[in-house]
């Protein structure tokens, strides 16, 4: 949904909100999926990995990624199970060479199991089973406007 000439917008006394990027390139402000893992809702600003106790690749080629711990008190869930990751405006879930494997089930379609290093891309809706009943959900793009300082 996008504003109207017509429509009213409030912003905090003094603040400006840029509807594009702050570098001055005119480009629209990036729109960013999510993962809800465990009830927390995370953007996918950055790669995020799930995982019973998740770790970063010694080579961290680009940003560093998010680590999130799920429970796992069977031992279904790898230490660094599951990697979900924003590539421009596609989402890919990669399983990370996990020992039971990650189950992916996209909406109105059958669920497919990933092998061991292998991703697919993934749209809103998509639940990611990485066992002992931890559920990812991709969540929907949502329009992210940079500031520099937090709004009120």
């Amino acid at each position: 949904m996008t504003p109207d000439d017509e429509d009213t917008v409030l912003r905090a006394p003094g603040r400006t909100v840029p509807a594009t990027q702050p570098d001055g390139s005119g480009r629209p402000a990036p729109r960013l999926h999510g993962v809800r893992v465990g009830g927390r809702d995370l953007l996918l600003d950055v790669p995020v990995v799930v995982g019973r106790r998740p770790t970063a690749p010694r080579v961290v080629a680009g940003v560093t990624p998010r680590l999130v711990e799920v429970p796992s008190s069977s031992h279904e869930v790898s230490g660094s199970h599951v990697e979900v990751r924003q590539h421009g405006e596609t989402v890919v879930v990669t399983d990370l060479r996990s020992t039971n494997g990650t189950r992916v089930t996209e909406p109105g379609r059958v669920p497919v199991s990933l092998r061991q290093g292998e991703s697919l891309v993934a749209r809103a809706g998509t639940i990611v089973d990485v066992g002992d009943g931890n559920l990812l959900e991709i969540l929907p793009p949502q329009r992210i406007i940079p500031t520099k300082e937090p709004l009120l």
